[in-house]
């Protein structure tokens, strides 16, 4: 499997005989899987860019970005994507090992913005914007790569979540975190399949 942030990404991945691409939108929380050539502005969200993946494409495409219940994954069934591919929905679970802290900001912001940030690691990543992202947000041409940057925060971040601060902490998330849920992994799986049933019946009473 192979991650695509654009069509030019996905045609790549092919021609290099990846099975599975995996096409992450832009609302898509963590590092993105751009190539190191692709422009960082170049920002295609998942409805937008699945379908062009799947024209382009004779592999399976899975579709990444803000895919938090069974109604985005008939949304991206319906562009031809073969799955779903969904992380944050997973982060504030009773199994994850989050900390804390981390699982309490998910459940408790609502309307919150998430940003890109190569504040902490050196590399573009989403995730739930804080003071230390936009404070270091215009010093952002000095940071060195990763994982050079990544290494220079580590100490920050982790005594940020031994005190308890998630102004410091790397809160990754995608955009529709506010979906987030504190349930076992299988309750959600379990909600995710029969919300997909349900929509996908529904569609189809009302043809």
């Amino acid at each position: 499997m192979g991650t695509a942030t654009t069509v030019a990404e996905a045609v790549a991945l092919e021609a290099a005989g990846i099975d599975i691409i995996v096409a992450q939108g832009s609302e898509a929380g963590g590092h993105r899987g751009t190539f190191p050539d692709t422009p960082v502005d170049r920002l295609i969200g998942t409805l937008a860019l699945v379908p062009q993946i799947v024209d382009r494409v004779r592999v399976p495409v899975v579709a990444a970005g803000g895919i938090m219940d069974g109604r985005g994954v008939v949304a991206v069934l319906a562009l031809g994507a073969a799955g779903a591919q969904m992380g944050t929905a997973f982060l504030a679970c009773l199994e994850s090992g989050a900390h804390p802290t981390y699982k309490a900001v998910l459940l408790e912001s609502q309307d919150t913005p998430t940003m890109l940030t190569r504040a902490f690691s050196g590399k573009d990543a989403r995730g739930i914007a804080n003071r230390f992202m936009t404070e270091l947000a215009p010093h952002a041409a000095e940071f060195p790569p990763y994982p050079v940057q990544n290494s220079l925060t580590r100490d920050i971040r982790q005594e940020a979540a031994r005190q308890e601060q998630p102004d410091c902490m790397s809160l990754w998330a995608g955009q529709a975190f506010p979906l987030s849920t504190r349930k076992p992994a299988a309750a959600i799986i379990s909600e995710v399949v029969a919300q997909a049933e349900a929509v996908l019946a529904g569609l189809q009473a009302e043809q």
